[in-house]
C-alpha cells in the first residue's frame, strides 16, 4: 500500500502546456488567486507563456521587477558572481554585502545597514530594533502606532502592524500595534503615549489603492516624533528605488525618517531586501537579527547592479517623464470611461473606478493580453517597469480600454438578462 498516493488532479487543476504535458496546481498550496497561464520567459515589458502568447506586464511582480524582465546587467551580475562565490554564511563578511550596504547608506544618508530576504523580514527587523532602542531609552517603550489600511507585510508582526490592507485572519494577534486614520494627524497626536515607541507609516498606502500621504501630514508626523523623542519609520519597500521618481518617497516630501524598510525593487526580481538606521536608532547588537540567506553574495551582486542602474544620470528623471505620461494616459482613459479618480507618482498609479469591478477589468485585461493587478475591489493599480517605454505605455492603454469596453459590454448584457 502506498501511503503517499494521493488522487488524481482533477480537471480544473490542469494546465496545458505548448508541448502537450498535463501541468498540475493540485500539490501547489492555494494561497493566491492565479490566472491558468504558465509563463516561461520574459524581457522588459513583456511576459511569453507557455503557448508563446505575449502579454504587456504593467504589474512586474508586484513592482519587485524595477528594471522589467530579465534586464541584462541582472543577468550579468547574477551569472558572474554565481561563478565566484553565492552565500559564504551570514557568519561572515562578503564584499558584494559590504559594497551594497555602504551604497545604500551613502545615498540615502543612512549610518547602517542590514540585507534579508523580503519586505515583510525588513519590517519585523524594523519592528525589533524600535523596540530594542525603546528598552534603552524610553522606559521599555514597545507600542507602534500604524495607519489603517496599512500593510506591512505577512509574517505575524508585520501583520499585527497592518491594518485593513493586509489579511487579518490569523487570531491572535500580536500586542503592541495601534491603529490610526491614514492623513488624520489629530488622530495621531492623540494615539501618542508614554508607552509609544515609533510611528510606522508608508509614504504611498498600495495594498489599499495606491493613496499617498500629503506633505502637509508627514511633515507633521516627523515634527510629532522629534517633539516627542520617538522614532519613525518609513515602509519603502514599494515606493523605494526609484518607484517615486526619487531614490527614496522621503526625499519627495523633504523628511527624514530614523528606520527605513527597503524590499521589492531592490533585487530587481530576486528575493533581497534592507533595513537602514540612522542616528540614534542604531543599536543592534550581535546576536540579535540574522538569518541564513541574509546578506548572501548571490543576491547583493543583484541589489547592486539594480541600484548602479537607478542611479546613472537621467535614471530617475526619466522614471517621472514616463510616470507623467502613464498618468496621463490614464487619466483621459479614466474620463472617457467614467472612472473615477487616479492617484500616485513616479510609476506607481492607482485608477479608481465607478464600481466595483476591478476583478472583471484585471480578467478582460489578460484576455488582451495585460497583466495588472487589483488591490481593491474597485481599484486597478499600475506599477511598471522604471524603463517602460512610452509605445508600451500607448500599448498598455490600447489593451486597457479593449478591457474596459469588454466589462462594459458583458455589464450591459446582464442587465438586459443576456447570457454572456
Amino acid at each position: 500500500m502506498n501511503l503517499f498516493r494521493r488522487p488524481a488532479p482533477s480537471l480544473d487543476d490542469l494546465i496545458l502546456d505548448t508541448a502537450g504535458n498535463d501541468l498540475s496546481s493540485a500539490r501547489l498550496m492555494p494561497t493566491v488567486a492565479r490566472p491558468p497561464q504558465v509563463f516561461v520567459r520574459g524581457q522588459g515589458s513583456w511576459l511569453w507563456d507557455s503557448d508563446d502568447r505575449a502579454y504587456l506586464d504593467f504589474s512586474q511582480g508586484g513592482a519587485a521587477n524595477s528594471l522589467g524582465h530579465s534586464p541584462q546587467v541582472l543577468i550579468k551580475a547574477l551569472s558572474d558572481q554565481a561563478q565566484a562565490l553565492i552565500n559564504p554564511g551570514n557568519g561572515l563578511y562578503n564584499r558584494l554585502q559590504l559594497n551594497l550596504v555602504d551604497r545604500l547608506c551613502e545615498h540615502t544618508g543612512s549610518d547602517q545597514g542590514y540585507l534579508l530576504n523580503s519586505g515583510a523580514q525588513a519590517c519585523e527587523a524594523a519592528i525589533k530594533l524600535a523596540r530594542k532602542w525603546g528598552q534603552l531609552h524610553r522606559g521599555s517603550a514597545y507600542r507602534i502606532i500604524t495607519a489603517g489600511n496599512g500593510c506591512h507585510g505577512r509574517s505575524f508582526a508585520a501583520m499585527s502592524a497592518s491594518s485593513g490592507g493586509c489579511d487579518n485572519r490569523f487570531e491572535p494577534q500580536l500586542p503592541g500595534f495601534s491603529h490610526v486614520p491614514f492623513n488624520d494627524l489629530p488622530a495621531l497626536h492623540a494615539a501618542v503615549d508614554a508607552g509609544t515607541v515609533a510611528i510606522m507609516l508608508e509614504p504611498i498606502q498600495a495594498e489599499a489603492g495606491v493613496i499617498p500621504a500629503t506633505e502637509h501630514y508627514l511633515k507633521g508626523v516627523e515634527r510629532l516624533c522629534r517633539e516627542l523623542g520617538i522614532l519613525l519609520i518609513l515602509d519603502e519597500v514599494q515606493t523605494g528605488i526609484g518607484r517615486c521618481g526619487a531614490l527614496l518617497a522621503e526625499q519627495q516630501y523633504g523628511i527624514r525618517a530614523d528606520i527605513i524598510m527597503l524590499g521589492k525593487g531592490l533585487g530587481g526580481g530576486v528575493p533581497l531586501a534592507a533595513l537602514l538606521a540612522r542616528g540614534k536608532a542604531c543599536c543592534f547588537e550581535v546576536g540579535e537579527l540574522e538569518g541564513t540567506h541574509h546578506g548572501n553574495a548571490l543576491m547583493a551582486s543583484a541589489g547592486l547592479a539594480v541600484l548602479d542602474t537607478v542611479l546613472e544620470h537621467g535614471f530617475l528623471e526619466q522614471v517621472r517623464e514616463s510616470g507623467c505620461y502613464l498618468g496621463e494616459g490614464l487619466a483621459r482613459l479614466a474620463y472617457r470611461y467614467d472612472h473615477g479618480q487616479l492617484r500616485g507618482q513616479g510609476l506607481m498609479w492607482g485608477l479608481t473606478l465607478s464600481d466595483d469591478s476591478a476583478d472583471a477589468v484585471v480578467k478582460a485585461a489578460l484576455h488582451e493580453g495585460l497583466i495588472l493587478t487589483a488591490p481593491q475591489p474597485n481599484c486597478l493599480r499600475f506599477t511598471p517597469a522604471l524603463t517602460v517605454s512610452k509605445s508600451n505605455i500607448d500599448e498598455m492603454l490600447l489593451r486597457l480600454a479593449r478591457a474596459f469596453s469588454r466589462v462594459r459590454t458583458a455589464q450591459l448584457q446582464c442587465r438586459k438578462g443576456i447570457a454572456v
